[in-house]
């Protein structure tokens, strides 16, 4: 079951950061001053494998990670429902924001962007 992580550092004016965790996700999320998700990253598949979801405002979406074809696929029903399942104690508007967006990027995956072979975490999200 993901849970916040209390404590994240805070600096960047004009936008809150959050962190959800559990064995299988990190969600981090960034936010205006009113709750409004400006981006997020789902990193998924656990420890070993840094796969990861990300969609800006301003960009779109992103996908990082091992190559289609290998290790967890990208659907909406592998990853979006067992977040789904997994984020039932996080924020419903958080929650209800990353699946939309799971189940958009799922049914058109936007061309063009090929993806990092690992995602790369900043140094406040180390775990």
């Amino acid at each position: 079951m993901l849970r916040e992580i209390e404590g994240v550092r805070q600096d960047e004016p004009g936008r809150a950061r959050r962190w959800f965790h559990d064995d299988h996700f990190d969600l981090f999320v960034w936010a205006s001053p009113g709750g409004e998700v400006l981006m997020f990253q789902l990193c998924y598949g656990g420890p070993s494998s840094d796969r990861a979801l990300v969609w800006r405002e301003d960009l779109g979406f992103f996908h990082d990670g091992e190559p289609p074809g290998q290790g967890e696929p990208f659907t909406a029903d592998a990853v979006g429902g067992r977040f789904a399942r997994e984020a039932a104690q996080i924020p419903a508007a958080v929650r209800e924001f990353v699946i939309a967006k799971i189940d958009e990027y799922a049914v058109s995956p936007p061309p063009g962007r090929p993806p990092r072979r690992r995602f790369r975490r900043e140094a406040w999200q180390q775990r």
